[in-house]
C-alpha cells in the first residue's frame, strides 16, 4: 500500500514538473520573438517590396505597356489592375507576375483599354 502511494505521489510530481517546464519554454519563445508574428511595419515593407518587384518585372517584359497597370501585394498574393492597349498583354502580365519569386498567387483584373482615352 505504501509503495502505491509513493508511486502516485511521484507520478503527480513528474506531471507538475513536465507541465511547468513546457509553460516555461513557450513563454520564453514568445518573449524572445521567435514565435511572434512579424510587425505591421515589416509586413507592409515586405508587401511593398514584392509589389515593386512585380512592377519591375512587368516593365522589363518585352512589348508590355506597364504605364496603366497597378500592382498590389499582400502576403504573396498579387492583384493586378488597370488597362493595357493590347489583349495579349493581359495574360502576359499574369505570367510575368507568377514568375517573380515570393508570389504565391495572382489575381488578374486588367482590362483592355483604349490608348489616348478616345473621343
Amino acid at each position: 500500500m505504501k509503495a502505491t502511494d509513493i508511486l502516485k505521489a511521484l507520478g503527480v510530481v513528474v506531471c507538475i514538473a513536465v507541465a511547468s517546464s513546457a509553460y516555461a519554454q513557450s513563454d520564453a519563445m514568445a518573449s524572445s520573438g521567435t514565435m511572434a508574428a512579424p510587425s505591421a511595419k515589416a509586413t507592409k515593407q515586405t508587401n511593398r517590396k514584392l509589389g515593386l518587384a512585380v512592377r519591375k518585372a512587368l516593365a522589363k517584359a518585352q512589348g508590355f505597356d506597364v504605364s496603366n497597370v497597378y500592382v498590389r501585394a499582400r502576403g504573396g498574393a498579387v492583384t493586378l489592375t488597370g488597362t493595357v492597349p493590347d489583349g495579349s498583354q493581359i495574360s502576359q502580365a499574369e505570367e510575368v507576375a507568377k514568375s517573380v519569386p515570393g508570389v504565391t498567387s495572382v489575381t488578374n483584373k486588367i482590362t483592355l483599354g483604349i490608348q489616348g482615352g478616345g473621343g
